[in-house]
């Protein structure tokens, strides 16, 4: 079985990316690439939170990994003049952790929780007086003889990250105040994140490579800056040490990331729903199986992705290559045109798996 963390187009961290990750992020959210109605809406509420003299409400970000839910928590925190804390789901095990993070806080302070669907339900009741109300209730004692002591806590602002937003409660959901959706990013975009990126890091580099990286980066910063260091190494040594066109194609080609910004497991899942299966639908389940992957994986990483670009289609049986995966591996699509509409029709469905 493949280990996600050792892909180089994966948009999960990996060992490496912590190098110069806190000096690329920008501080501000006007230095803040992409996300444009994301970056709208934080705009209006944190500048009218700041003129009340209020706590932001509370902001859940969701979206597939690598888009900057962390970097947009640093810059709320930073502009609402607080301190930021970093926590995930799975990281808080006991109501008593949480109660701890809470009472350590002070006003206008940013609590970061990471994979907050992964939140056991004991520890979810916790948040619930805390977000409405800035309390804390601990019950002391049990039995007949146990009391209830409501604690205040700071006027802080909780941000949750998840890549499963439907994995959310809805009496979680719906005490957020702020629901932000994270989009892909556009490949100009990415160019703009880039450049920035190679200034810091003191690397020449040309405007036609940089927008080739962005448009093999999968729509995902954390991906294109990665890339951007390892075809800087590339330069280093087979280059003059400014990166352009050429440079950058051979570099991404050594790496084995294609013009799709697909990597080698990219190209098994669509060669597997096109050869093995005929072009799908092919349960999740299977397709798992077949390739040797996490379904979660492959639900979580590899396809959202693979659905933006438009080569696979998700249909209530399964899942189903579309023309453009054809067109990629250079293959005739042999189908009636009552299952071209079929497969239209079944798309408009989401299912489960």
């Amino acid at each position: 079985m493949n280990d996600d963390k050792d892909r180089i187009v994966t948009p999960l961290n990996i060992v490496g990316d912590t190098e110069n990750e806190y000096s690329l992020r920008p501080k501000k959210i006007n230095e803040y690439i992409g996300q444009k109605k994301v970056k709208e809406k934080l705009e209006i509420f944190i500048e009218a939170a700041k003129k009340r003299k209020e706590a932001l409400d509370h902001v859940l970000l969701y979206g597939p990994p690598g888009l900057g839910k962390t970097t947009l928590a640093n810059i709320i925190a930073l502009e609402m003049g607080g301190n930021l804390k970093v926590t995930s789901g799975p990281a808080i095990e006991r109501a008593g952790d949480l109660a701890a993070i809470l009472t350590s806080l002070n006003n206008y302070d940013v609590l970061f929780i990471d994979e907050i669907h992964r939140l056991s339900r004991n520890v979810e009741e916790i948040l619930y007086p805390a977000m409405e109300d800035y309390a804390l209730d601990i019950i002391i004692g049990k039995g007949a003889s146990a009391k209830s002591i409501r604690l205040d806590l700071p006027k802080f602002t909780l941000i949750g990250a998840t890549t499963r937003v439907g994995l959310l409660t809805s009496p979680l959901r719906d005490r957020f105040g702020v629901m932000c959706p994270m989009e892909f990013y556009e490949d100009d975009e990415l160019k703009e994140i880039i450049v920035r990126s190679a200034q810091i890091l003191g690397v020449g580099i040309e405007e036609s490579a940089a927008l080739e990286i962005g448009s093999r980066s999968r729509g995902t910063p954390r991906i294109a800056n990665r890339l951007l260091k390892r075809v800087r190494d590339y330069s280093d040594v087979k280059g003059s040490g400014i990166v352009n066109l050429e440079v950058t194609k051979a570099a991404l080609e050594l790496l084995d990331v294609d013009k799709e910004g697909f990597d080698s497991i990219d190209n098994k899942i669509i060669t597997a729903i096109v050869d093995n299966f005929n072009g799908g639908p092919v349960g999740l389940e299977t397709l798992a199986y077949f390739i040797g992957e996490e379904l979660d994986t492959i639900q979580d990483v590899y396809e959202p992705y693979l659905l933006q670009k438009g080569f696979i289609i998700r249909t209530p049986r399964g899942r189903v290559a579309s023309d453009s995966a054809y067109k990629h591996l250079n293959r005739s699509r042999k189908c009636s045109k009552s299952d071209k509409n079929a497969v239209e029709q079944e798309s408009i469905f989401n299912d489960e798996i």
